[in-house]
């Protein structure tokens, strides 16, 4: 037997089993509509062939933007003598000069005479640099080559003999007019003494340098045979050293010892560039409530971070939420409101539909709700499937030990749900617009879409203007923003290694830790103000709209 309720009728005939009927009914028939209409399937389709090409995109620049990279250029070998620029640190030569390389002879310093240095004159066996005076030679390496690539003066020996007497005339002033009748810059006397303007050599002797001038005298270290070191060495051999901490400390760790000199041949003195009283380490500063503040590096030190680790990741997170800001709730939650809710009610009634439609026991109002509630069965299944999809393809082949990230997807979930709100709050307003002027409401929607896509670009560039929180594109930003937070808590700390370690990420720019937490900095509050905020909009333009349509003249 049928049970019955308090007024005698069938539990099947009540009152919300007609309104079930009713909102099943017209809800189906403007998703049969919507299906339908080669227009639906068209911006649908523009949606997916944005998303293909973003994710191209995607694709082919992870294979070179997270493979390492040399962030401090010590793997560059600028001389091409097959030597780094690390190993030439190493060993103290020079990476512009080909001939100054790890194993190559040396010139190393041992004493000068200066233009007023007394006595004028020293014996010894050396190599001889820029001399200028009288040379008395015991031995002469006539067979020594230049050692020297930037040294323009020294003697090449095997052009022979060149006396004074035979090829110029000094005069009374040699060092001053009489050396430029010369065309070498030294010539021998009768005597066997040597008269040298500026010439460097190897040799043993006297030598008296001219008042005035000066000479200067070393020797040359022995050669020896050093290996080269790969280039792949000197990459990412200084990651980012910090134990996790949320206290101001002295972190950081020069791993290559290029800071502190070590096994390094050549002295240095280490660095302490952030003046904390530590040599070599990196200065991590925090607020007392935990926040970080700066930091600071000594020279040398953490600066060639693990890219893929470190790049890698910043890069792949500013993929997300730059397509989920821009793709998903500043295009698609604007096109595909203004293409598909726009005439959800206007069309019935330039078809001739909707008198025959009112004509049932359905009030006005309901008939706007189920035919947004068709509309967001639409537009809901669509962005669920399409952010499903594009998470799952970025989670196996971005960054990462594991196989899929897993997290990424409570990301995705907050750019779906941010999604989903926009897409009904445009499409309540859309849809009363065109209540309010079916013929040149769609005008007023065009304005309104620039509105909110210039006010959500104000948003990701300057997250604390008060302007741009009068639009929804900011609220639904917020949202993600604020799952960002909440799914990957580092993000903030990512975005100020990248600052402090000269990392170039998009993050800063795509990313800011969400406005409106009422001054508690908690993500969590700011997501529940804007989906309320949206929530009430949606509601209130859903009203207005309802309100509009009662009192509209059906002809």
């Amino acid at each position: 037997m049928e049970k019955l309720d308090e007024q005698g009728r069938g539990l099947s005939t009540t009152v919300w089993t007609q309104l079930d009927r009713k909102a099943g009914a017209i809800t189906e028939l403007t998703i049969r509509q919507l299906r339908n209409r080669i227009s639906t399937w068209v911006v649908l389709g523009v949606g997916v062939l944005l998303i293909s090409l973003l994710l191209i995109f995607y694709i082919d620049s992870i294979r070179d933007e997270f493979e390492s990279i040399d962030n401090d250029g010590d793997s560059q070998d600028w001389d091409n003598d097959g030597f780094p620029l690390g190993q030439e640190l190493i060993y103290g030569t020079s990476d512009y000069d080909e001939s100054s390389f790890p194993g190559s002879s040396d010139y190393i310093y041992q004493g000068d005479i200066d233009w007023n240095d007394q006595p004028r004159n020293h014996y010894g066996n050396h190599t001889w640099i820029y001399a200028m005076g009288y040379f008395s030679p015991t031995w002469i390496d006539v067979n020594s080559s230049n050692p020297f690539s930037w040294n323009e003066n020294w003697i090449d020996w095997s052009l022979g003999d060149y006396f004074c007497e035979e090829e110029g005339n000094l005069g009374s002033n040699p060092f001053g007019e009489g050396r430029y009748t010369l065309q070498r810059n030294y010539c021998q006397f009768e005597n066997g003494t040597y008269i040298m303007f500026g010439a460097s050599f190897t040799g043993e002797g006297e030598f008296f340098t001219e008042p005035g001038w000066y000479t200067e005298w070393g020797y040359l270290t022995e050669p020896f045979l050093v290996e080269k070191h790969p280039k792949s060495m000197y990459i990412d051999e200084d990651d980012i050293d910090w134990d996790g901490t949320s206290i101001s400390s002295s972190q950081g760790f020069d791993d290559d010892g290029d800071c502190l000199k070590d096994d390094y041949l050549v002295e240095s003195t280490p660095s302490d560039s952030n003046r904390n009283g530590i040599f070599c380490d990196v200065l991590w500063t925090y607020d007392l409530n935990g926040n970080l503040v700066s930091i600071r590096a000594d020279n040398n030190v953490d600066e060639d971070p693990d890219d893929s680790r470190h790049i890698g990741e910043s890069s792949h997170r500013t993929f997300i939420i730059g397509t989920g800001k821009i793709a998903f709730v500043m295009i698609l939650g604007l096109f595909l409101p203004l293409f598909l809710a726009l005439g959800l009610v206007r069309d019935e009634s330039e078809n001739g539909t909707l008198h025959y439609l009112l004509s049932k026991p359905i009030h006005r109002g309901e008939f706007i709700l189920y035919r947004l509630l068709g509309y967001l069965a639409i537009v809901v299944s669509y962005t669920v499937i399409l952010t499903f999809i594009i998470a799952f393809i970025t989670s196996i082949i971005g960054p990462g030990e594991s196989i899929i990230r897993l997290s990424d997807y409570p990301v995705w979930f907050g750019i779906s749900l941010s999604t989903i709100l926009v897409l009904t709050a445009y499409g309540s307003v859309f849809n009363t617009v065109g209540l309010v002027l079916p013929r040149y409401g769609v005008y007023l929607c065009i304005l309104f879409g620039v509105w909110e896509f210039l006010m959500g670009l104000f948003t990701i560039t300057i997250p604390n203007s008060t302007i741009p929180m009068l639009s929804i594109s900011h609220w639904a930003i917020q949202i993600i923003d604020a799952t960002v937070m909440i799914a990957w808590s580092d993000t903030a700390l990512m975005q100020q290694k990248a600052n402090a370690f000269g990392l170039e990420t998009g993050i800063s720019f795509f990313w800011h830790p969400p406005v409106h937490t009422l001054g508690t900095g908690s993500p969590f509050v700011a997501l529940v103000l804007s989906i309320v905020f949206i929530l009430i909009f949606s509601l209130g333009m859903i009203l207005i709209g309802q309100l509009i349509f009662k009192r509209k003249e059906i002809m």
